[in-house]
């Protein structure tokens, strides 16, 4: 860079950090792994919990969750109120170990290939302990298996290894994974369409046609999904309020807060991270980092203007290897002042 662009940069990073500051003025989001204390409310996961077990038990997807819904005093219209069944009848099919395994397998599978791709451009042996590091503090929240019927956790985790997998000219594998992110966690979609939408910049026609392949199937499978959910709900039940939330990006810095590592640290000092994590993402001159900052950058806008405090959870999504970003603001902030 010329001088004068480093100094409008620097401008930009300091904006950066105070902008990630406002997420200490967003109420602290409701518990999701436990009751209320005050009302006993059900919470999302043990609305998950409760869906997998009835359909473990023998009962239909659609007429199980329509249940768990209204018992839970949850909205039934519009459709994007029930997920996707591919989850909850997966874990109703499998065992309780069965789950644990296969979530550690692909949490650790994971870690590995982000590892094979870090570790290459770290010569010295502290910045790869320190990426090391600030992976588990990413992945933390993703090994935990009382959280498994989460379906950010699984998609995360897809949508981690799918950007980790794909290189020019290899894609089937991260398209099929994003296809899976996508039947499990219906946001997934906008992961889908940065990928395809890169894939035909660079001029990688084949990829662009499967990501558009991907994104057919997933439309059809919304289809069938509605027209389900239609034949188990009625004009009287009750309407989600909207998702117009309009939070600020101080939710996306605290949803990221909240799903890694950071949680242990003052809020504060957990924000400024946040917001040198996204440098360090925009300093890798890379085209998967290219790719990790166009999705911080789509997640950014979609949980400022539409999340709620209660789905803070969406963030997760984004999670898994986030905090790998700061190996490289050591570098970006000695470049910039130099």
């Amino acid at each position: 860079m010329k001088p004068a662009t480093a100094r409008i940069a620097i401008g930009l990073v300091v904006f950066l950090l105070l902008l990630s500051l406002t997420s200490l003025w967003i109420a602290d989001p409701p518990a999701i792994s436990a009751a209320s204390q005050s009302d006993r409310a059900p919470t999302d996961l043990a609305l998950y919990d409760q869906i997998v077990a009835g359909v473990r038990h023998g009962g239909n997807y659609y007429d199980v969750t329509a249940q768990a819904l209204r018992a839970g005093d949850y909205p039934l219209r519009p459709f994007v109120t029930f997920r996707l069944p591919g989850l909850a009848v997966i874990e109703a099919a499998l065992p309780p170990l069965a789950i644990r395994v296969l979530l550690y397998a692909l949490a650790s599978l994971t870690a590995f290939v982000w590892l094979t791709r870090l570790m290459p451009l770290l010569s010295r042996l502290a910045p790869r302990i320190a990426v090391v590091i600030l992976l588990a503090g990413s992945i933390l929240a993703f090994v935990q298996p009382e959280l498994a019927a989460f379906h950010e956790i699984w998609a995360g985790l897809l949508v981690a290894l799918s950007l980790a997998l794909r290189r020019p000219g290899r894609w089937i594998e991260a398209v099929a994974l994003g296809l899976a992110a996508m039947l499990i966690r219906e946001t997934a979609l906008l992961y889908a369409l940065v990928m395809a939408l890169f894939a035909w910049i660079e001029g990688e026609r084949r990829e662009a046609i499967g990501w558009a392949a991907a994104i057919a199937i997933f439309a059809a499978v919304i289809g069938a999904h509605a027209w389900a959910v239609a034949q188990v709900t009625g004009p009287l039940d009750p309407a989600s309020p909207g998702w117009l939330g309009m939070q600020g990006f101080g939710l996306f810095v605290k949803s990221l807060v909240l799903a890694t590592a950071l949680q242990i640290l003052p809020l504060w000092l957990a924000a400024l991270l946040i917001g040198l994590a996204l440098l360090g993402w925009f300093a890798w001159d890379d085209p998967i980092a290219l790719r990790m900052v166009a999705l911080l950058g789509v997640w950014a806008a979609l949980m400022s203007g539409f999340a709620r405090i209660d789905t803070f959870y969406w963030g997760l999504i984004v999670a898994p290897i986030f905090l790998t970003g700061l190996v490289f603001v050591p570098d970006a902030l000695r470049d910039l002042f130099a």
